[in-house]
């Protein structure tokens, strides 16, 4: 009667890790999330996702589906407890898959090669067969120095009959490259845990000339810096007459225990690193409030004289040099536009996508001539008289929005990365390579039966066996 060997629950939990569907499942579901992870912005302002869930569901369902994906962790993905799970189970099955197959793997590359008897030589994938001039004391080393010279094996010998046995292996340690790879993903799961665990995301608008010392994650909550960082200034540019930014960019300085540390114009993607911590160009707009506080800047040029700048405040005034003329700051506006059916002007944004500002001009106390002048239209800079008064933009008036991020299991990703470019290469581009070659004696001749193998690239290894029996059938004495 034959005993069934019952699996215990152990070996049910063992077998369920070590499951390549698992595996499967695992990768797929990390690629599938890590996808709507990068279509859903994550740790932003609720209306930009709303606004991207619009285009893609329309208007009427853009605000639910907010709310569904963000109950389920969506919005802040990376830190839900699903995707740690996810994360963790990937890593407990790739340990497991790992440890379940490396008996086998470390017996294959341990396992010296060795003669084999000719009955195994039928069953090579690789079989090539010449016949030599020379008996085989002769021919044996011509072909050894061949195999050398061609593929790069030191051959062990053996006596078989009246002839001779060649063997050797190379490469058995390229087996492990899967193991490699295995290891990276490890260590890029382990910085990606560490990041989760002891980093943050979070977001910064800073208006220009504020220092802030905290940065503000998702649902409000302050991240302490450990420094203080400040928006020196804040600058658009735009492609010709259009309202189409072409870059925008945030003069930053990094303020530590009273003292300037670094200071770096930042741009999308050109980030200002320091003490882990990275900020990131993300979006800007107008400071709620702010225009009391600005600066506004102009270069005024008197009629065939020199241009001196002039910084003054809303409602300031300034004389145009070597004349009774005073200009006085009216109205100020982000984006003004012109109404040609009412001939009226109104603002069409509330970014700085065409600034103006209103400079009513007198002289002696009575009121000459006003109007707008426009950061983008030198046109309307030139005044009566010959005079210019530039505006040459605003201060204090705009912020910096700044993504900011600490991920402090980076430095893990990076080995990560670099050890499954290397686990990828032995992997796909490197093999455990075997040989054997039997010198039978015929007569006066040697006949050369090659048997070899390779786990993968087996085609590449043949074609240098082939190139191997063709340098052998010029050299090795008349090969026939």
């Amino acid at each position: 009667m034959e005993t069934v060997n019952k699996k215990t629950f152990i070996d049910k939990i063992w077998d369920f890790f070590s499951s390549v569907k698992l595996a499967v499942v695992m990768f797929a579901g990390l690629s599938l999330t890590s996808i709507i992870g990068t279509v859903i912005e994550q740790n932003v302002e609720p209306a930009k996702n709303i606004k991207v869930l619009s285009k893609l569901f329309g208007q009427s369902a853009a605000p639910t589906l907010f709310k569904i994906f963000d109950s389920l962790g969506f919005m802040d993905m990376y830190h839900s407890w699903w995707f740690v799970a996810i994360l963790l189970l990937f890593a407990a099955n790739l340990i497991i898959c790992s440890i379940d197959r490396l008996p086998k793997i470390v017996k294959a590359v341990r396992e010296p090669i060795k003669q084999l008897p000719e009955d195994q030589f039928r069953g090579f994938g690789i079989k090539k067969e010449i016949v030599l001039t020379g008996k085989p004391e002769v021919t044996r080393e011509v072909v050894s120095d061949a195999v050398k010279r061609v593929l790069g094996f030191n051959l062990a010998e053996g006596k078989e009959g009246q002839g001779y046995q060649l063997y050797a292996q190379k490469g058995n340690y390229t087996r492990f490259g899967v193991y490699i790879t295995h290891f990276s993903i490890l260590v890029i799961l382990i910085g990606a845990v560490i990041g989760i665990a002891f980093g943050f995301k979070g977001f910064l608008s800073l208006p220009e000339g504020v220092v802030s010392t905290v940065a503000y994650a998702r649902g409000g909550q302050e991240e302490p810096l450990g420094f203080g960082i400040r928006c020196d200034a804040f600058t658009v540019d735009f492609y010709g007459n259009t309202d189409m930014p072409k870059a925008y960019k945030s003069l930053l300085t990094v303020i530590k225990d009273g003292k300037k540390m670094l200071s770096k114009e930042i741009s999308v993607n050109d980030p200002l690193k320091y003490e882990g911590v990275t900020f990131y160009q993300s979006s800007y707009g107008i400071v709620p409030g702010g225009l009391e506080k600005s600066v506004f800047r102009l270069r005024v040029t008197p009629a065939g004289g020199k241009p001196e700048d002039v910084e003054l405040k809303f409602g300031g005034s300034f004389t145009i040099p070597g004349t009774n003329l005073t200009g006085t700051i009216e109205d100020f506006s982000p984006a003004l536009g012109f109404d040609q059916m009412t001939g009226k002007t109104f603002t069409y944004a509330e970014q700085m996508n065409n600034p103006a500002v209103l400079i009513s001009f007198s002289e002696n106390g009575k009121r000459k001539f006003g109007g707008w002048i426009f950061k983008r239209i030198p046109d309307t800079w030139r005044l009566p008289g010959g005079h210019i008064v530039e505006f040459a933009g605003i201060w204090g008036i705009q912020y910096t929005g700044l993504q900011v991020r600490n991920d402090p299991g980076v430095g893990f990703v990076y080995v990560g990365c670099a050890a499954m470019a290397i686990g990828l290469f032995v992997t796909f581009f490197m093999s455990h390579r075997r040989l054997w070659i039997r010198l039978i004696e015929e007569k006066k001749h040697t006949r050369l039966i090659i048997g070899a193998s390779a786990n993968k690239n087996k085609a590449a290894f043949e074609g240098k066996i082939d190139k191997l029996m063709s340098f052998l059938s010029k050299t090795a004495e008349g090969g026939r």
